[in-house]
Protein backbone atom coordinates (compact mmCIF):
# COMPACT_ATOMS: atom_id res chain seq x y z
CA UNK A 1 0.00 0.00 0.00
CA UNK A 2 2.79 2.38 0.99
CA UNK A 3 4.66 1.67 -2.24
CA UNK A 4 1.51 2.40 -4.27
CA UNK A 5 1.02 5.73 -2.47
CA UNK A 6 4.64 6.69 -3.11
CA UNK A 7 4.26 5.94 -6.82
CA UNK A 8 1.08 8.04 -7.00
CA UNK A 9 2.75 10.89 -5.11
CA UNK A 10 5.72 10.83 -7.47
CA UNK A 11 3.37 10.93 -10.46
CA UNK A 12 1.56 13.95 -8.98
CA UNK A 13 4.85 15.76 -8.32
CA UNK A 14 6.05 15.12 -11.88
CA UNK A 15 2.69 16.28 -13.23
CA UNK A 16 2.88 19.53 -11.24
CA UNK A 17 6.43 20.11 -12.45
CA UNK A 18 5.42 19.53 -16.06
CA UNK A 19 2.46 21.92 -15.73
CA UNK A 20 4.73 24.54 -14.17
CA UNK A 21 7.28 24.16 -16.97
CA UNK A 22 4.55 24.47 -19.61
CA UNK A 23 3.11 27.56 -17.92
CA UNK A 24 6.56 29.15 -17.66
CA UNK A 25 7.22 28.38 -21.33
CA UNK A 26 3.91 29.92 -22.43
CA UNK A 27 4.44 32.97 -20.21
CA UNK A 28 7.91 33.51 -21.65
CA UNK A 29 6.61 33.26 -25.23
CA UNK A 30 3.88 35.80 -24.50
CA UNK A 31 6.39 38.08 -22.79
CA UNK A 32 8.82 37.91 -25.73
CA UNK A 33 6.06 38.49 -28.29
CA UNK A 34 4.75 41.60 -26.53
CA UNK A 35 8.29 42.83 -25.87
CA UNK A 36 9.12 42.55 -29.59
CA UNK A 37 6.00 44.56 -30.47
CA UNK A 38 6.93 47.23 -27.92
CA UNK A 39 10.50 47.33 -29.25
CA UNK A 40 9.23 48.05 -32.76
CA UNK A 41 6.97 50.82 -31.42
CA UNK A 42 9.73 52.34 -29.27
CA UNK A 43 12.22 51.96 -32.14
CA UNK A 44 9.96 53.98 -34.45
CA UNK A 45 9.57 56.75 -31.87
CA UNK A 46 13.32 56.72 -31.27
CA UNK A 47 14.04 57.07 -34.99
CA UNK A 48 11.64 60.03 -35.27
CA UNK A 49 13.49 61.81 -32.44
CA UNK A 50 16.88 60.73 -33.80
CA UNK A 51 16.45 62.71 -37.05
CA UNK A 52 16.32 66.24 -35.52
CA UNK A 53 18.80 65.19 -32.82
CA UNK A 54 21.29 64.17 -35.51
CA UNK A 55 20.90 67.60 -37.14
CA UNK A 56 21.67 69.30 -33.82
CA UNK A 57 24.73 67.11 -33.22
CA UNK A 58 25.94 67.82 -36.78
CA UNK A 59 25.63 71.58 -36.19
CA UNK A 60 27.64 71.34 -32.94
CA UNK A 61 30.32 69.33 -34.75
CA UNK A 62 30.54 72.12 -37.33
CA UNK A 63 30.72 74.84 -34.65
CA UNK A 64 33.47 73.00 -32.75
CA UNK A 65 35.28 72.31 -36.04
CA UNK A 66 35.26 68.58 -35.48
CA UNK A 67 35.80 67.26 -38.99
CA UNK A 68 35.27 63.60 -38.13
CA UNK A 69 32.05 61.59 -38.71
CA UNK A 70 29.23 62.19 -36.23
CA UNK A 71 28.42 58.49 -36.04
CA UNK A 72 30.61 55.72 -34.71
CA UNK A 73 29.93 52.05 -35.40
CA UNK A 74 31.45 49.12 -33.58
CA UNK A 75 31.07 45.34 -33.64
CA UNK A 76 29.19 43.99 -30.64
CA UNK A 77 27.96 40.54 -29.65
CA UNK A 78 24.19 40.02 -29.69
CA UNK A 79 21.72 37.29 -28.83
CA UNK A 80 23.06 33.75 -29.28
CA UNK A 81 26.55 35.15 -29.80
CA UNK A 82 25.78 36.73 -33.19
CA UNK A 83 27.88 39.83 -33.97
CA UNK A 84 26.25 43.04 -35.18
CA UNK A 85 27.14 46.68 -35.81
CA UNK A 86 26.14 49.07 -33.05
CA UNK A 87 25.82 52.81 -33.81
CA UNK A 88 26.48 55.75 -31.50
CA UNK A 89 27.21 59.44 -31.78
CA UNK A 90 30.99 59.74 -31.81
CA UNK A 91 32.26 61.04 -28.48
CA UNK A 92 35.98 60.43 -28.94
CA UNK A 93 38.69 61.89 -31.10
CA UNK A 94 39.37 60.24 -34.46
CA UNK A 95 41.51 57.05 -34.28
CA UNK A 96 40.65 56.68 -30.57
CA UNK A 97 40.95 52.87 -30.71
CA UNK A 98 44.49 53.12 -32.05
CA UNK A 99 45.38 55.75 -29.43
CA UNK A 100 44.13 53.60 -26.56
CA UNK A 101 47.00 51.13 -26.75
CA UNK A 102 49.53 53.97 -26.75
CA UNK A 103 47.90 55.49 -23.68
CA UNK A 104 47.85 52.16 -21.82
CA UNK A 105 51.49 51.48 -22.64
CA UNK A 106 52.53 54.79 -21.11
CA UNK A 107 50.59 54.44 -17.86
CA UNK A 108 50.56 51.19 -15.86
CA UNK A 109 47.73 52.40 -13.60
CA UNK A 110 45.52 53.10 -16.59
CA UNK A 111 46.39 49.66 -17.99
CA UNK A 112 45.29 48.03 -14.73
CA UNK A 113 42.06 50.06 -14.67
CA UNK A 114 41.27 49.08 -18.25
CA UNK A 115 42.00 45.39 -17.71
CA UNK A 116 39.70 45.29 -14.67
CA UNK A 117 36.79 47.41 -15.90
CA UNK A 118 37.18 47.72 -19.70
CA UNK A 119 36.83 51.51 -19.32
CA UNK A 120 38.67 54.52 -17.95
CA UNK A 121 37.07 56.87 -15.43
CA UNK A 122 38.97 59.82 -16.93
CA UNK A 123 39.36 58.84 -20.57
CA UNK A 124 41.61 61.35 -22.40
CA UNK A 125 40.17 60.26 -25.76
CA UNK A 126 36.76 61.84 -25.11
CA UNK A 127 36.05 65.24 -26.68
CA UNK A 128 34.48 68.14 -24.74
CA UNK A 129 31.17 67.73 -26.58
CA UNK A 130 31.52 63.98 -26.20
CA UNK A 131 31.50 64.36 -22.42
CA UNK A 132 28.18 66.19 -22.64
CA UNK A 133 26.71 63.50 -24.88
CA UNK A 134 27.82 60.80 -22.46
CA UNK A 135 26.62 62.59 -19.33
CA UNK A 136 23.16 62.92 -20.85
CA UNK A 137 23.34 59.43 -22.45
CA UNK A 138 22.44 61.04 -25.80
CA UNK A 139 25.45 59.37 -27.40
CA UNK A 140 23.51 56.09 -27.31
CA UNK A 141 20.39 57.41 -29.04
CA UNK A 142 21.41 55.92 -32.43
CA UNK A 143 21.01 52.51 -30.73
CA UNK A 144 17.35 52.80 -31.70
CA UNK A 145 18.48 51.84 -35.20
CA UNK A 146 19.44 48.44 -33.80
CA UNK A 147 16.20 48.20 -31.78
CA UNK A 148 14.11 48.82 -34.88
CA UNK A 149 16.06 46.25 -36.90
CA UNK A 150 15.64 43.63 -34.16
CA UNK A 151 19.28 43.31 -33.15
CA UNK A 152 18.68 44.96 -29.78
CA UNK A 153 15.87 45.55 -27.32
CA UNK A 154 15.05 48.63 -25.27
CA UNK A 155 15.91 46.65 -22.14
CA UNK A 156 18.49 43.90 -21.84
CA UNK A 157 22.12 43.19 -20.95
CA UNK A 158 24.77 45.59 -22.23
CA UNK A 159 26.05 44.69 -25.71
CA UNK A 160 29.74 43.85 -25.40
CA UNK A 161 32.70 43.74 -27.78
CA UNK A 162 34.05 40.26 -28.65
CA UNK A 163 37.07 40.66 -26.34
CA UNK A 164 34.81 41.08 -23.31
CA UNK A 165 33.12 37.69 -23.61
CA UNK A 166 35.93 36.02 -21.68
CA UNK A 167 35.07 38.24 -18.69
CA UNK A 168 31.60 36.66 -18.53
CA UNK A 169 33.17 33.31 -17.71
CA UNK A 170 30.66 30.52 -17.02
CA UNK A 171 27.75 32.99 -17.26
CA UNK A 172 28.37 33.81 -20.93
CA UNK A 173 25.76 31.46 -22.41
CA UNK A 174 23.06 32.59 -19.97
CA UNK A 175 23.59 36.28 -20.71
CA UNK A 176 23.65 35.70 -24.47
CA UNK A 177 20.25 34.01 -24.36
CA UNK A 178 18.55 37.42 -24.35
CA UNK A 179 18.88 40.41 -26.68
CA UNK A 180 21.21 43.17 -25.54
CA UNK A 181 19.47 46.40 -24.59
CA UNK A 182 19.93 50.16 -24.71
CA UNK A 183 19.48 50.04 -20.96
CA UNK A 184 19.33 47.17 -18.51
CA UNK A 185 19.59 45.98 -14.91
CA UNK A 186 23.27 46.95 -14.66
CA UNK A 187 22.86 50.25 -16.50
CA UNK A 188 19.99 51.30 -14.23
CA UNK A 189 21.75 50.33 -11.00
CA UNK A 190 25.00 52.20 -10.89
CA UNK A 191 26.49 51.60 -14.33
CA UNK A 192 30.06 52.92 -14.38
CA UNK A 193 30.19 53.01 -10.56
CA UNK A 194 30.14 49.19 -10.50
CA UNK A 195 33.03 46.79 -11.09
CA UNK A 196 32.95 44.47 -14.09
CA UNK A 197 32.67 41.43 -11.84
CA UNK A 198 29.52 42.87 -10.23
CA UNK A 199 28.24 43.85 -13.65
CA UNK A 200 28.42 40.23 -14.83
CA UNK A 201 26.40 39.12 -11.78
CA UNK A 202 23.77 41.77 -12.46
CA UNK A 203 23.49 40.92 -16.16
CA UNK A 204 23.16 37.24 -15.24
CA UNK A 205 20.43 38.05 -12.73
CA UNK A 206 18.44 39.82 -15.45
CA UNK A 207 18.87 36.97 -17.94
CA UNK A 208 17.55 34.51 -15.34
CA UNK A 209 14.62 36.65 -14.21
CA UNK A 210 13.28 38.38 -17.33
CA UNK A 211 9.73 39.65 -16.78
CA UNK A 212 7.46 42.61 -17.51
CA UNK A 213 7.71 43.88 -13.95
CA UNK A 214 11.50 43.76 -13.98
CA UNK A 215 11.57 45.61 -17.32
CA UNK A 216 9.21 48.29 -15.98
CA UNK A 217 11.39 48.79 -12.88
CA UNK A 218 14.50 49.06 -15.05
CA UNK A 219 12.81 51.55 -17.40
CA UNK A 220 11.83 54.00 -14.64
CA UNK A 221 15.07 53.53 -12.75
CA UNK A 222 16.97 54.39 -15.94
CA UNK A 223 15.04 57.64 -16.30
CA UNK A 224 15.88 58.54 -12.69
CA UNK A 225 19.56 57.67 -13.29
CA UNK A 226 19.71 59.87 -16.41
CA UNK A 227 18.07 62.81 -14.64
CA UNK A 228 20.36 62.49 -11.62
CA UNK A 229 23.33 61.61 -13.89
CA UNK A 230 24.10 58.73 -11.53
CA UNK A 231 26.70 56.40 -12.97
CA UNK A 232 26.78 58.04 -16.38
CA UNK A 233 29.90 57.45 -18.46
Amino acid sequence: MQATENVENNKMIRKRKNVKLINNSVSRKVYLFIKNILDIFVGLIGMIILIPLTVIVWIVFKITRDKGPIFYSHTRIGKDGKPFKLHKFRTMYINADEELEKILQKDENLRKEWDENRKLAEDPRITKFGKILRKTSLDEFPNFIEVLTGKMSLIGPRAVVPEELKMFGKYKDEILKVKPGITGYWAANGRSNISYKERVKMETYYARNVSFMLDVKIFFKTIISIISKNGAF
